[in-house]
């Protein structure tokens, strides 16, 4: 998209605008179709996994606690490289935009192997004792679930990146396709694994290993065609660049660390469930799944906002950068709403799939509950708003904000519903969905309309 003539500043005249509303779609429809299929065949894994009981579901789930914090940190890592491109696509300076996005994949790259090498390393750790106390069973399946899974964290760490590349070209079909395929890989090998020859949590954990290493290599292979806006190079020789790395990290590291320590908050709120026991876990899994669903529309916003900001601020246009976080919040309170009424009706039917006890259900039914009440009132201005903010460059603000808000409102606020109130394993997703998501919204909204983003350009 050339640089010319974009930014004029009146609204009505659309076609000055960085991106057209029909940009926005295709940057928006296939990266929800892609959130929807991961998460949908993520559902599916767990009630596959169903079939070896509650206890391998709760074993699961406890490791993908772990996972989900690396792939959070990975993940936070490749938005920061695809702010420093993007920004750099907005300026017009496509040479640097390249030179950025093939430091991040070496960096992310790097990174994902320390970070296995820790995990094999304290597994024991994980499995035994993070959690607490847990039942022999649990502990076992979880056990043989992580020591396959973890050899995937490279993969993870590649893919995160080529995602954020070619969301910040504005193409998000390509990663949607290797999402499709992927899942198809991933729901073959279940059914393999799994049923055809009864190998439970660790075919589980095979087959994940399998998609992700394929969807890994596909959007490496896809990156590495020089036709593309940006593209890496075809060689294993790479001189590292100082100044881009710390542009990256600038980004990256708070980013980590906000997302790192939202993550360690949930596991230990995992551990605070799994104090309540078996039933406890296995609805907090359930629910975790069932909101993960609920927060698609929000997620896609969340990721499609990154690269319209960055290329705002790139190109020198704060006027337009407010515009399209206007327009992208109205879009994900609608769409939140929507999806929240449609869960709510579909609500028991999805948990009988699950075949879970009268009292499970009972209990995933209400955290649910609060989820939606939080979902559809709060989470948009407590979660795209920071997005935005560090879009265009404002990282340090949004990490400070949410580790306060992660121990005070939600850690905090679980502890005193959960415990002292004794409201039990619902107390823990009321501090999330009212607690935490309000103060978060509060403080973010005065932040953006405060205008200090406007003087925090990476590039």
């Amino acid at each position: 998209m050339e640089n010319e003539g974009i930014r004029g500043k009146t609204k009505e005249k659309p076609e000055k605008f960085l991106f057209t509303d029909r940009e926005l779609l295709l940057l928006i429809i296939p990266l929800v179709i892609e959130l929807t299929l991961k998460l949908v065949v993520g559902m599916i894994d767990t009630i596959m996994v169903s079939s070896a009981g509650e206890a391998a579901v709760s074993g699961v789930s406890l490791v993908d606690s772990v996972i989900q914090l690396i792939i959070y940190i990975l993940a936070a890592m490749a938005s920061g490289g695809a702010v420093v491109a993007g920004q750099y696509l907005g300026s017009g300076n496509k040479l640097k935009a390249k030179e950025a996005s093939g430091e991040l994949i070496w960096v992310n790259g790097l990174l994902a192997l320390v970070i296995t090498a820790i995990v094999f390393l304290v597994s024991g750790w994980i499995t035994g004792s993070l959690f607490g106390e847990i039942e022999a069973d649990v502990a076992q399946y979880a056990k043989d679930y992580l020591l396959v899974v973890a050899s995937s964290i490279p993969a993870i760490a590649v893919f995160e990146v080529g995602t954020a590349i070619f969301r910040t070209m504005g193409n998000a079909k390509a990663t949607m396709r290797i999402s499709l395929f992927m899942n198809i890989i991933n729901c073959i090998g279940n059914s393999i694994f799994i049923y055809g020859l009864s190998m439970g949590t660790r075919g589980a954990a095979i087959s994940t290993v399998i998609a992700r290493w394929f969807s890994a290599v596909m959007i490496v292979v896809l990156l590495l065609d020089n036709r593309r806006e940006l593209c890496i190079a075809r060689t294993w020789k790479h001189h590292f660049n100082r100044e881009m790395i710390g542009k990256i990290l600038k980004i990256g590291v708070p980013n980590g660390v906000e997302n790192g320590i939202f993550q360690i908050g949930k596991i230990a709120l995992v551990g605070l469930a799994a104090t309540f026991g078996t039933s406890a876990i296995t609805a907090n899994a359930v629910t975790q799944t069932l909101a993960a669903i609920e927060n698609i529309p929000g997620g896609a916003m969340q990721l499609a906002v990154v690269p319209v900001i960055a290329r705002c601020i790139g190109a020198g246009d704060c006027e337009q950068a407010g515009h399209f976080n206007r327009k992208l919040l109205r879009i994900t309170y609608i769409a939140e709403m929507v999806t929240g009424i449609v869960m709510v009706l579909l609500l028991s039917p999805v948990l009988s799939i699950y075949r879970l006890s009268a009292e499970t259900a009972a209990l995933a039914s209400s955290m649910f509950l609060w989820h939606t009440l939080g979902a559809v009132l709060l989470w948009p201005a407590a979660f795209i708003l920071p997005a935005s903010l560090r879009a265009a460059g404002d990282v340090r603000f949004p990490m400070l904000i949410s580790i306060f808000s992660m121990w005070v409102f939600r850690f905090g606020g679980a502890y005193l519903l959960a415990g002292l109130l004794g409201m039990g394993a619902v107390g823990i997703w009321i501090s999330m969905s009212v607690m935490d998501w309000s103060f978060r919204a509060f403080i973010y909204c005065c932040r953006w309309h405060g205008g200090k983003w406007k003087l925090k350009r990476v590039v």
